[in-house]
């Protein structure tokens, strides 16, 4: 089950659509459909749970909680939609393009990606890529 939440005044379009191609992109990669929730939210929403849960003083575009057990798939995603916003003016692409990776990244953590080093982000970038090709 997939479920969105709202923090703020921002609303998906179509969370039918987006919720199915979520899971067509955790199926694509060999895992099942747990529990996914994400929180959309704005700066300040994520920077407390930033600073409460993860100890860093900083603003972020996702935090991923995983509970994720074998190849079921489940977690908490919290997404800034301020963040999405100033980052998809920052790369010059759209809200939409932007907020899709974002949606997308967290789980493909969930499914085992990393992206801490540098080869670590070129596999989760080509895996994000791949997932925005299959939307809608």
């Amino acid at each position: 089950m997939i479920a969105f939440n709202y923090e703020t005044d921002f609303q998906l379009e179509n969370e039918e659509k987006t919720s199915n191609w979520i899971l067509e992109c955790i199926e694509k990669e060999g895992f099942e459909l747990g529990e996914i929730n994400y929180i959309f939210c704005d700066d300040a929403y994520l920077h407390k749970i930033n600073v409460e849960f993860l100890n860093h003083d900083t603003l972020t575009d996702i935090i991923s909680f995983d509970y994720t057990m074998g190849k079921l798939v489940g977690g908490d995603i919290f997404i800034s939609v301020e963040r999405v916003a100033e980052n998809a003016n920052d790369f010059n692409v759209s809200f939409e393009n932007e907020l899709h990776r974002v949606i997308m990244h967290g789980v493909l953590h969930y499914m085992g990606f990393k992206d801490k080093t540098e080869e670590q982000k070129q596999e989760m970038r080509a895996k994000e890529n791949e997932c925005l090709a299959l939307i809608f």
